[in-house]
C-alpha cells in the first residue's frame, strides 16, 4: 500500500506528518510513504530521516498585492507544478494522499481528486488558509486540531476534530542538562518558530538586562537571527549575568523537548503547532501572535487557546519591553495562577492526535 503527503514545507507543516508516519508504522508497518511538495532543505531533510520517497513539484503563491513574481507564479510555477504533480501521482498511484496544507499542497490535490486518489486533510489554525479552503471542497475527510464550531469553513459532516499531531519524542521525559542551567530561578523559554520572530527577539533583548536579574532565558532566535541576536546580547548582557541567557539557531527534536521540559513559562508565536505543543506539556505561556499571518490566524488561534485561563495573550503592537517585563513578575508573584494555567492546558491538551489519525488512516486502508 502506498500513501503520500503533501505540505507547504514549513515546519508546521513537516513536523505532524512526520508525527502520523510515526504512527502508521507501528501499526501498519509495510506502507510505503511518499512525499509531494516544493523544494524545502528542512523539510526534505527531515522526512528522509523517515525513509520518505520524495517528489520534488513546483510551487508558487498567489499573492494579494502587486508582485512582478505573481505573474512568474501564476504563469510558469503554478502550471508546471501541476503537471509535475499529475505525473507523480499516476506514477505513484497510492491508495490515499494526505494533504497538511500550504501552498505547495493545492497542485497534488487537485491532482489526485482527477485520478480518483481518495484524499484525506488535516487544518491546524482556527481559521483555514486559501490552499485548504481549496483543498477542502475536494477532501473526503477533514480533521481540525481545534473544535467544529471554531473551524467553521469546512462542511461540519466531513470534520473529525483530532487536535494537532505532535511528534512522540516531546512527550517522552525530558532532562533539565541539555542547557546547562543554574537551577536558581524560573526559567522563560522564547521560541521564534523555525523562522525566528524580530519583534519578540528585540523585546527581549532591550529588557535582557533586568530580565535576568530574576529569570534564566532559554531563547531561540531563528537560525537567520541567531548572528546577528549574538552580536546584540554581548553588548546588552551583563558579564555576570551571562550564565543565565542560553541562546539557542533552532532547537533540535531532543532539545525542544528538554528546553519544553526545562521551562517554567513559554513566550512564543501562535501557530497551531506550538499551541498544541504547550498544551500537551502543561507549561504556562504568553503568546505573541504574527500581526499579518493569512487569514489572522495566528490571532484567532491564540485567543481560542487562551480562554479558560489556558495562556496570556499580547497582540504584537503591544508587545513593551517594560510591560511584558511586569507581565512575567506579576505571573510568577501569583504562583496559583500560573499553576492553574498548567492545569487548564493540559485539558485542552490532544497527545494522541497522531495515533488517532493514523488509526483513521490505516481503518481506511484496510477497508
Amino acid at each position: 500500500m502506498k500513501v503520500v503527503f503533501t505540505g507547504g514545507g514549513t515546519a508546521g507543516h513537516i513536523y505532524p506528518i512526520i508525527a502520523i508516519i510515526e504512527e502508521i508504522k507501528k501499526i501498519k508497518p509495510d506502507i510505503s510513504f511518499y512525499y509531494i511538495g516544493p523544494k524545502d532543505d528542512f523539510a526534505l531533510e527531515a522526512l528522509k530521516r523517515e525513509k520518505v520517497n520524495l517528489r520534488i513539484v513546483s510551487a508558487g503563491k498567489i499573492r494579494r498585492y502587486f508582485s512582478f513574481q505573481n505573474i512568474v507564479d501564476i504563469f510558469f510555477r503554478i502550471p508546471k507544478g501541476f503537471i509535475q504533480s499529475f505525473y507523480h501521482i499516476y506514477t505513484i498511484n497510492p491508495d490515499l494522499i494526505f494533504s497538511k496544507g500550504g501552498y505547495g499542497s493545492v497542485a497534488p490535490v487537485i491532482m489526485s481528486w482527477i485520478l480518483r486518489t481518495p484524499i484525506f486533510l488535516h487544518e491546524s489554525d482556527v481559521s483555514p488558509g486559501l490552499a485548504n479552503k481549496i483543498n477542502g471542497k475536494m477532501a473526503m475527510v477533514i480533521f481540525t486540531a481545534f473544535g467544529i464550531e471554531k473551524t467553521a469553513s469546512f462542511p461540519s459532516n466531513k470534520i473529525i476534530v483530532a487536535g494537532n499531531p505532535i511528534r512522540e519524542e516531546l512527550l517522552k521525559e525530558g532532562s533539565k542538562d541539555t542547557f546547562s542551567l543554574t537551577g536558581g530561578r524560573p526559567v522563560i523559554l522564547i521560541l521564534g518558530g523555525s523562522q525566528g520572530a524580530q519583534i519578540i527577539n528585540d523585546t527581549v533583548l532591550l529588557m535582557m538586562p533586568d530580565f535576568l536579574e530574576t529569570f534564566e532565558v532559554i531563547h531561540q532566535t531563528g537560525e537567520r537571527n541567531l548572528e546577528e541576536i549574538k552580536k546584540e546580547s554581548k553588548v546588552v548582557v551583563p558579564e555576570k549575568l551571562e550564565k543565565y541567557y542560553h541562546l539557542v539557531g533552532l532547537l533540535k527534536q531532543k532539545e525542544i523537548r528538554d528546553a519544553y521540559h526545562s521551562a517554567d513559562l513559554i513566550i512564543a508565536r501562535a501557530g497551531a503547532g506550538t499551541i498544541f505543543e504547550i498544551a500537551a506539556m502543561g507549561k504556562p505561556s504568553i503568546l505573541v501572535p504574527l500581526k499579518g499571518a493569512a487569514q489572522d490566524h495566528q490571532t484567532k488561534n491564540a485567543y481560542a487557546f487562551a480562554q479558560d485561563d489556558r495562556a496570556i495573550v499580547i497582540e504584537q503592537e503591544n508587545l513593551k519591553a517594560h510591560f511584558l517585563l511586569q507581565q512575567l513578575k506579576n505571573l510568577f508573584a501569583e504562583k496559583g495562577f500560573l499553576k492553574k494555567m498548567a492545569e487548564n492546558c493540559k485539558s485542552f491538551a490532544k497527545p494522541n492526535a497522531a495515533k488517532m489519525i493514523a488509526k483513521y488512516i490505516v481503518a481506511y486502508l484496510d477497508q
